[in-house]
């Protein structure tokens, strides 16, 4: 059978379709499996439907399509025959208004190529059959979101136990249903929990982590397989040192991948810090900060000299933390501070971010630690930029205009305050978001997050009390090029 697309919601039992009395379907033939799940419901009276399936379909036909003689023949083992090799998972057939009586010849092609056959009575429509699979995938796909947000919250929970790598370990095997294991560089087991895997099993996840294990560059991060009945992956644990997290289950659900997913960020997190101390390293450097330390002093404990600042909006806020914590093991650094809206990573300059699914990001230019203050800033506005664009990642610009390496920075520096002294912070913003964006009202009012009145009124009073004409371009480059110098100022740059 061909490989066939399908939805991302949960699939729904076909027993579970039976057991709506509402509906009054009956099965009369096929395999009664109770594994026996479908997709979604489609109807068709085409004599072969196979064009026209995705697979893992109930089938709903009211036999508009059957000729006559259609008893006498092969026409309903032909019919059944292109069903199920299509992917069809079951076909339902109404007696009404066509036929009184589902037709014996369909019922014996059905048994003899194990398709389940259901009965739809006068009394039942086709969207209505379609309304309830629709119904009973939102509950099933409910059930299991919040079936994996419990298991991250108590995964989470879990890394914070005296023992946190045997304590995640043991969270996930009970999650998944199966087995977990940590390995570490060189293949040894170093924590396992949950359900014994027989030797195969065993030895094939063994086999399969070895796969991930980075190697070079083209490594997989992750890699499935099956033994038997048991669903295999590993997932490459990102701090890089080698360690591999393990998963056997004897069941393949689709909130699992997500379960395990998460587990292997908190590993690797914690196999890092274990490996490298690096989290000794950052603690210091936190005390020396508190104790009024300068950046640039303490930025060698934290192992790089240039750096990245990140801001990073949830597509769907409020930030959550394993996410955050996920976003900075895809960035490869656990300095994350998370707020309610925004999400802030500190990541050595080696390490340019890409963009991540579920995130707006805005990445400042490299910096040394002594103008992580001004990366921020930089960072903020690029993620105000993204959002307004909608685009999922901007960076600022490294480069700074042509134009500005012939005049002298302190002269440029003084002639933008004097130029731009009538402004607030308020106004000077606004209009240093509204230029970046090519005047455009509605994008700058999507930046600032105000309405597009509020800019309107914000860019007048700055014509106002500038004196200016902002729909000069010439103008509008001169306040450019002050509000660019302007900002390095406040940075300290």
């Amino acid at each position: 059978m061909p490989d066939h697309a399908v939805p991302p919601t949960p699939p729904v039992p076909l027993s579970a379709l039976l057991a709506r009395e509402d509906l009054g379907l009956r099965q009369i033939a096929g395999p009664m499996d109770a594994d026996t799940v479908i997709h979604w419901a489609h109807t068709s009276e085409m004599a072969d439907p196979y064009p026209y399936l995705l697979g893992g379909e109930l089938l709903l036909s009211a036999g508009v399509h059957v000729p006559e003689a259609a008893g006498t023949g092969t026409y309903f083992d032909d019919y059944v025959a292109r069903i199920v090799a299509a992917g069809g998972a079951a076909l339902g057939f109404g007696l009404a208004p066509v036929h009184d009586t589902v037709p014996r010849a369909l019922v014996e092609a059905c048994d003899a190529h194990g398709l389940p056959l259901l009965e739809v009575p006068p009394r039942t429509t086709f969207s209505g059959i379609a309304r309830a699979v629709w119904q009973l995938m939102a509950q099933a796909r409910l059930a299991e979101l919040r079936r994996v947000t419990e298991a991250q919250q108590s995964l989470a929970a879990a890394a914070a136990l005296p023992d946190p790598v045997r304590a995640v370990l043991r969270q996930l095997a009970r999650r998944v249903g199966g087995h977990g294991v940590l390995y570490g560089p060189e293949g040894t087991r170093v924590a396992a929990a949950g359900r014994a895997v027989d030797p195969a099993a065993g030895q094939a996840l063994a086999a399969l982590a070895a796969v991930v294990r980075p190697t070079g560059p083209g490594t997989p991060a992750s890699a499935t397989d099956t033994a038997g009945d048991t669903r295999l992956a590993a997932y490459a644990l990102g701090a890089g040192h080698g360690f591999v997290l393990g998963v056997a289950a004897p069941r393949d659900r689709s909130g699992d991948h997500t379960v395990a997913s998460v587990a292997a960020v908190l590993l690797s997190l914690l196999t890092g810090e274990h490996q490298s101390g690096s989290g000794a390293a950052r603690s210091s450097a936190l005390v020396r900060l508190l104790l009024g330390a300068e950046p640039h002093t303490v930025a060698p404990l934290l192992g790089a000299e240039t750096w990245l600042v990140v801001h990073a909006a949830p597509d769907t806020p409020p930030c959550d933390p394993v996410a955050a914590s996920a976003l900075g093991a895809a960035f490869g650094s656990p300095l994350v501070d998370l707020g309610r809206d925004v999400v802030r990573v500190l990541v050595p300059a080696d390490r340019a971010p890409e963009a991540q699914p579920g995130w707006t990001l805005g990445v400042s230019a490299p910096v040394p630690a002594g103008e992580w203050r001004a990366a921020d800033t930089q960072a903020a506005r690029a993620l105000a930029r993204a959002r307004a664009i909608r685009t999922p990642l901007s960076r600022h610009g490294t480069h700074r205009p042509a134009l500005a390496d012939l005049v002298p920075g302190d002269a440029a520096r003084d002639h933008a305050r004097a130029l731009l002294a009538p402004l607030t912070g308020t106004l000077a913003d606004t209009l240093r978001t509204w230029l970046s964006l090519h005047g455009s009202w509605d994008r700058t009012a999507v930046a600032l997050s105000v309405h597009r009145n509020t800019v309107r009124q914000r860019i007048a009073r700055c014509a106002a009390l500038l004196g200016a004409d902002l729909d000069d371009a010439d103008v509008r480059m001169e306040l450019w090029f002050a509000l660019r110098h302007a900002e390095a100022s406040d940075s300290g740059q």
